[in-house]
Formats: C-alpha cells, structure tokens, sequence
C-alpha cells in the first residue's frame, strides 16, 4: 500500500515527510483546516503501527517526530470524541445495564436501508468504505491484550481466535471479506480504497487505534469491542438479506452470515466476561467502557446520517 492522497496542508506536509524521511522539520506544522485533513494524517500515522507503507522506510514507525505530531493530532481528537459522549450509567448489574443502554440507542441503519432498498452502486460504496477496517478486521483489539489481568486477557483471546479463523488463515474474517470483495468485482488489497473514504470512516477507524495503543485507554477499546459486537448481528443478517437481494456473490454474501451466527456469541463474551470481569477488578474504569461504547455507536450513527443523506439527494 501506498500513502494516501493528501487532503490539506497538514496531510500533504506530514505524508511528504514520511516518504522522503526528512522529519525534523515537523516540530512546526500547519493546523489542519479540515477535520478530514487531521483525520487522515492520523490514519496515516496510526497505520505504521499496522502494515505500514510501501513509500515509507519501517524504521520511522517511531520517529519521535511523527510520534509528536501522533501524539498532537490524538490528543485533539480524543478530546472531541469525550465531549460528545453522556455521562455513563452506574446501576448494576453492569451486563444487563451495559444491554439496556445499547438497546435504548436508536441511530439510523445503513444495514437497513441495505435490506430494503440500495442499489448495487451504494452497496459497492459502502464496501469500498467499510473495506478500511474489515481488511484489518479486530487487530486494533489485539494490542490490548498484554495490558489486561489474565481472566480478561484469556476472554479476549477466546473472542479473538474466532476472528482470525480458529487457526485457519482461510478463515479470517478479513481474509473473507477480501474474497467478498474480490467476488463482487473490487479490489481485495489492504488499503485500497482509503482515498474514498469519508472522514466518518477515519475518525472510526482512528478511535479503534486510539483506544488500542493507548494502555490508559484499553477499557474504551473493550468498550468499543462490546458495543461493536453487541450491535453487530442484526445489522449483518440485514445486510445479508440485502446483498442477496441484488444479486451480490454468495462470498460477500457469507461474509455477513458468519457474523450473524458469531457476533450473537461474541456480544456476551465481550459485555459479560470481558467488560464485566475487567470492571470487578478494576470498577473506576467504568466511565471508559461506556467512552468506548458510545464512541462506537456515535461514530457509526454519523457515517449513517452522511451516507443516507447523501444517497437520498
């Protein structure tokens, strides 16, 4: 993969530095006049942490000066996403408080609008645009293993060796998401369809790398994982039923049934025995599981209103 196209001052400064490696410069860079000139070059910058860029030399994934502009662009960001996150529920028992207050959360759904009426162009939009996290699929939940007690560790383990195909690499669900996509006519490469994407998609998949990175943050980032799970089947059975219904390949097809089936399991591991045990050892980093869980469900809700919208007009 190669780095992004650049989307302001701040992006094309930041990108530039990254391919020629001159990065001392960087100690003084230009505000970004957009949020999705901000958001990109911290997908950017978060994504040498992952496979990183073929135009870009490994041993910058810790640059201090990148690390600085990292560290400047997160810091904002994670500012905005806990000024528009309520105040977290106290009652217990957390599991079935945890299920209420996502239940009680009633966003628009692009799955729905999928099961009922997109045409086939809106569906290819949406997999070009979902194809930035599902190709990476869970990885940013796994850097937050080694910061967890070993009962919450071996819980994730368990959700997680499901999302990596239980030892079969033709069973990862980002590698059937690539044979989705390569059946419906797009292109299967990590990162192939970035300069698509909205910046409702690089603020969500940056806040899954926010709270995966960052230890202080590794309850939002079960958080994030409980919502996402816990909000994941119905919509996947939608999508199924609507990619059925125009014709998709049944390897796309495939993709959302197994979620259908898996995430239903997923939704109690990561609320009861993943959430719930982390907050029995650790009960003040409840107001950080519901950070992450609303982070995903807000993030989610703001791709929708766009995409809706802008299919509607």
């Amino acid at each position: 993969m190669l780095t992004p196209q650049a989307r302001g001052p701040l992006s094309d400064r930041v990108l530039a530095a990254m391919r020629d490696g001159a990065t001392a410069h960087l100690v003084q860079v230009p505000e970004a006049e957009v949020a999705e000139d901000a958001q990109l070059t911290l997908w950017a910058l978060y994504e040498q942490h992952y496979r990183g860029f073929d135009d870009v030399p490994a041993a910058l994934e810790w640059d201090p000066h990148l690390i600085a502009v990292r560290r400047h662009l997160e810091e904002d960001f994670e500012r905005i996403l806990r000024d528009r996150t309520p105040p977290a529920p106290h009652a217990e028992p957390f599991a079935e408080t945890f299920f209420a207050y996502i239940a009680d959360h009633d966003g628009p759904s692009v799955a729905a609008h999928v099961q009922r009426a997109a045409t086939s162009e809106q569906v290819r939009e949406l997999l070009r645009h979902r194809s930035i996290y599902h190709l990476k699929e869970s990885d940013h939940t796994t850097w937050a293993i080694p910061r967890l007690s070993d009962p919450v560790k071996a819980a994730v383990m368990e959700l997680q060796f499901d999302e990596y195909g239980c030892g079969d690499p033709d069973r990862l669900h980002a590698h059937l998401f690539a044979l989705g996509l390569e059946a419906s006519g797009l292109r299967r490469e990590y990162g192939s369809y970035v300069d698509d994407a909205p910046v409702e998609i690089l603020e969500q998949n940056n806040a899954m790398s926010l709270f995966g990175l960052n230890r202080r943050l590794r309850a939002a980032s079960l958080g994030f994982l409980a919502a996402f799970e816990a909000t994941s089947s119905t919509p996947s059975r939608r999508m199924a039923q609507g990619l059925d219904r125009l014709g998709f390949p049944t390897a796309m097809i495939d993709y959302y049934l197994e979620h259908v089936e898996a995430d239903a399991v997923h939704e109690q591991l990561a609320v009861r025995t993943i959430c719930g045990v982390l907050l029995q050892e650790e009960p003040d980093l409840l107001e950080d599981v519901y950070f992450g869980a609303w982070t995903s469900m807000d993030l989610e809700d703001r791709y929708a209103e766009r995409m809706l919208q802008e299919w509607a007009a």
